[in-house]
């Protein structure tokens, strides 16, 4: 593996806050990602079910965890089942986990191969006193399922030959769990905003007229791969010009030209945690004045922000207060007047022309991270805080975006080593010319 090892503590504490939340006579199930295929014999690049490696730090296709904390024999409350290797899927895919490194790994000490699972598990459900199954499904609230994953098949199945136990949902109690981080997780996400922070200086000193676009994600990608990370934490924006007032703009293949700002929403992922940033900078090392005017109105609404995503704050409240602090901003921007405010509506407020996204989502093993939105911030969850700005009349945008952990006390910046201010961001472009020279 790329990463440092995580150590079995976190994923055997995670286990233990799981059992907690569980009824006597549960047992729980979870599947690991399929493979999903491309064309002809190809393969995308593999993602691990965010659940089961949050329960085992597995990282390989064709694993369960079966979670049985009441079952009488002490040895089967906690089961991995993995495929077993062998020397012909060895010579074409390389090493697959044993048994002991499996252990190693999760802390779960009963590993047993998938293809002693049906046996197991029937004997687990029909003699652990087992009357409530928790079984797992994607309900993010912007998730958009169109092919049916292996939880939904394993649902299906498990249905059908135990029809009669009383099946329940793992998901909310997985949210629950998921948005208050570990130590050992922030630390993960922290290397990944460090890996980050990397590829952000390294571009800041490569970019100039006449650059592509994606000529910035390969200097990105190159300093992520080499400091351990898989990659992009998410697939990649680095929007020039016009293409700054695309959300998701993705094509990445225009050329950046003289006075041109670059939207960069890039990060890395490290250990299956992600960061998120947001930079704005400039092609050629300096913003024009109405650009700088529009940053800074940007970068106080962050400030701001920071300052409100407290505990006990319910996320849709702070959204409110951040979209007046944005109706300011606008107005003294002389981008909407008295008269837009007088005529607007609930349904189209005046801000919307130029802010349309909410400004902060939970982070984690999913960059758009599980947990209830409607529930109050909680100590020790992570979050982004990700204002912006997009003028498609004068054909810029500007979003600046920092992730912060939630104290007791204050919030932590993981990023506050990342450049942000106008006047740093045009130093460190200037200051090496011969950087900035290919």
């Amino acid at each position: 593996m790329r990463h440092e090892p995580i150590g079995k503590e976190l994923f055997i504490t995670n286990r233990r806050q799981l059992f907690k939340k569980l009824p006597p006579g549960s047992l729980v199930v979870f599947n690991s990602n399929d493979i999903m295929p491309s064309n002809a014999d190809g393969t995308l690049g593999y993602i691990q079910n965010s659940d089961l490696y949050y329960m085992s730090g597995i990282h390989q296709e064709d694993s369960m965890v079966v979670l049985c904390p009441g079952f009488p024999d002490k040895k089967y409350r906690e089961v991995l089942f993995i495929k077993e290797p062998n020397e012909l899927m060895e010579k074409w895919e390389g090493h697959k986990l044993t048994k002991k490194e499996a252990t190693e790994i999760s802390g779960i000490e009963t590993v047993v191969w998938l293809s002693g699972f049906e046996k197991l598990f029937h004997h687990m459900m029909t003699m652990g006193g087992v009357n409530e199954v928790y079984l797992n499904t994607n309900e993010h609230y912007r998730s958009e399922v169109m092919v049916q994953s292996r939880d939904a098949r394993f649902i299906e199945w498990c249905k059908k030959t135990y029809p009669l136990h009383r099946y329940e949902r793992i998901a909310p109690v997985m949210g629950e769990l998921r948005r208050v981080k570990q130590p050992r997780e922030i630390e993960l996400i922290q290397k990944a905003c460090d890996i980050t922070e990397c590829g952000f200086r390294r571009v800041l000193n490569y970019l100039r007229p006449g650059v592509m676009e994606y000529e910035l994600e390969a200097e990105f990608i190159h300093e992520f791969k080499r400091l351990g990370s898989k990659g992009f934490a998410y697939t990649p924006i680095i929007a020039s010009g016009e293409n700054n007032v695309i959300l998701h703009y993705v094509e990445n293949s225009r050329q950046c030209h003289t006075g041109d700002l670059v939207l960069l929403d890039v990060a890395a992922e490290y250990a299956n945690y992600n960061s998120d940033l947001t930079r704005t900078i400039p092609v050629s090392g300096r913003y024009s004045k109405r650009q700088r005017d529009v940053y800074n109105a940007v970068l106080r609404i962050e400030r701001e922000a920071f300052k409100m995503l407290r505990p006990s704050v319910v996320y849709f409240d702070y959204q409110k207060e951040i979209e007046k602090l944005m109706q300011s901003e606008l107005l003294t921007l002389k981008l909407i007047d008295k008269t837009d405010i007088k005529n607007q509506s609930a349904d189209n407020p005046a801000y919307r022309k130029y802010f349309y996204h909410g400004t902060s989502h939970m982070l984690g093993l999913d960059v758009h991270d599980v947990g209830n939105m409607h529930d109050k911030v909680q100590v020790g969850s992570v979050w982004t805080i990700e204002p912006g700005i997009y003028i498609k009349e004068e054909k810029f945008g500007i979003r600046l975006e920092n992730n912060v952990v939630i104290g007791k006390s204050k919030n932590v910046d993981l990023m506050s080593n990342i450049p942000i201010e106008a006047d740093e961001i045009e130093e460190i472009m200037n200051s090496k010319t011969k950087s900035r020279k290919r």
